[in-house]
This record gives C-alpha cells, sequence and structure tokens, in this order.
C-alpha cells in the first residue's frame, strides 16, 4: 500500500536533519541504503495474531553520499507491507485500519517536524 497523498514526495532534506527526526520516531535506516539509496524502516507487530508490518520510508541521495552530514536526500512515496515468514514483504494487501491509521499519524509528524 503506498502512501501517495503524503505529500512528503519529492521534498529534499540534507542527510543529518532526516536521520535525527527518522531516529526520533522509530524509523530505523539499519543496514538498508547505500551510497544513492536509503529506506527507514518501522516495524508493527500486532501482538493479537503475531503479523509483522513494515512501513517504509525510501529515499535517494541526490547530492553527496548517504553518511555524509550535508547530502541533499529526496524522499519518496512511503509504503505499507505485511512481512511473511520466510518468504519476505508483500505490499498488496488488505491493511488493519489500526496499522493505517498509525502510518498516517507517523507522516502528520514528520511532516511537522520536517517543515515541509
Amino acid at each position: 500500500m503506498k502512501f501517495e497523498e503524503s505529500g512528503l514526495n519529492g521534498k529534499v532534506l540534507e542527510f543529518s536533519l532526516l536521520e535525527h527526526v527518522m531516529e526520533n520516531h522509530g524509523m530505523i535506516r539499519a543496514g538498508q541504503w547505500d551510497y544513492e539509496r536509503i529506506t527507514y524502516d518501522y516495524k508493527f507487530e500486532d501482538m493479537t495474531n503475531g503479523d509483522v508490518y513494515y512501513f517504509r520510508f525510501p529515499c535517494h541521495v541526490i547530492e553527496a553520499e548517504t553518511e555524509t552530514p550535508h547530502a541533499k536526500v529526496e524522499l519518496g512515496t512511503p509504503y505499507l507491507g505485511k512481512h511473511y515468514y520466510p518468504h519476505g514483504v508483500e505490499y498488496d494487501e488488505d491493511f488493519p485500519k489500526h496499522v493505517v491509521n498509525q502510518c498516517n499519524k507517523l507522516i502528520e509528524a514528520l511532516h511537522s517536524e520536517l517543515h515541509v
């Protein structure tokens, strides 16, 4: 599920600011980056049935390299997927309303803190 109306797609920020804000909201970069691409993940675990969801935020470095504090990073369209062990993450699913609502709240929080 893509969040096309997030209003964040195409915005350009400095890497250091983006990294700080994403970490503050529990979005983890971990090893999901290379010199041009970055993906931040937020993991949802539904304790009632054991389902795991990932809210993913892709980014593209347009100037300098990832992990350079002043690198310019363009935000992509966030998307949501459901993890199926051991096969991976599927994105064309019917997602629970509470998970989608939480993703929208995260988008709103990022909007206000990134000032975009």
